[in-house]
């Protein structure tokens, strides 16, 4: 069963290959901590970027978000079709991404302050909450569930590709951006999307480590983890944003 996020497909085990030393083998263990690593260089890097924009050097904290948003779509690609580099590709798309992720945290809290870690909060509340749900067993990953949100998923990312293709000849969807009604429900939905793709994740991993695949690719699910966080917080992010600017 395939997650809807491109760097979970189950088929990159099978380009992986297996081992047959379990000190080699991918573990559960050896994934949180390699998780753990790619946060805490993503919130540093995020922190460049943060400090950039408060000290008011706009030209480099947008040249750092920049090159963090391509340089982060390029490791991730390499990445997703190259498993193997994922040791070193890994660290530095959460580099990246942290780059990019500061920049616009930072933007949007002068202009609704304290989002940003309201945001970082119930994106770690909405992880927990997902991690015992799924290790209780009160949803379980069946073909019928991954194909609901793998069709939701789907449906989301073209409505986005339909908005900035819209963008490009000077228009954009109605409602969905607004800080109306509608615009909260959408954002909302989508992030209850995200927050379904990480139970995906989670088996995922655990279709790794029971499959005993390369070590490696610890570091792999490290990273297929970070990026459905990633796409949680940006949501989030912007769901509270609509939330404050309805206020105003």
């Amino acid at each position: 069963m395939a997650s809807s996020n491109p760097a979970m497909n189950v088929s990159v085990y099978e380009r992986a290959g297996y081992v047959d030393v379990s000190s080699s083998a991918m573990t559960l263990g050896g994934t949180v901590i390699k998780t753990g690593i790619l946060l805490i260089i993503l919130l540093v890097a995020a922190g460049i970027t943060w400090t950039l924009v408060e000290q008011g050097s706009a030209e480099a904290a947008y040249a750092a978000m920049i090159a963090g948003a391509i340089g982060g779509l390029i490791m991730a690609m390499i990445t997703i079709f190259i498993p193997r580099c994922a040791p070193v590709t890994s660290p530095i798309y959460s580099a990246l991404e942290g780059l990019f992720l500061g920049g616009v945290s930072a933007v949007i809290e002068m202009r609704f302050p304290g989002i940003a870690l309201q945001a970082l909060g119930l994106t770690a509340g909405v992880l927990a909450i997902m991690l015992t749900v799924y290790g209780t067993g009160i949803i379980r990953v069946t073909q019928k569930f991954v194909i609901g949100v793998v069709a939701a998923t789907g449906a989301i990312f073209l409505v986005y590709v339909v908005s900035a293709v819209a963008s490009l000849f000077g228009g954009n969807l109605p409602y969905i951006h607004d800080a109306g009604p509608i615009g909260i429900i959408f954002s909302l939905v989508v992030v209850v999307v995200a927050a379904l793709n990480l139970i995906l994740d989670f088996d995922f991993i655990e279709r790794g480590v029971r499959s005993q695949a390369p070590k490696y690719m610890e570091w792999y699910g490290g990273f297929s983890l970070l990026v459905t966080l990633v796409w949680m917080y940006m949501e989030i992010l912007r769901l509270l944003s609509k939330i404050r600017g309805s206020r105003g």
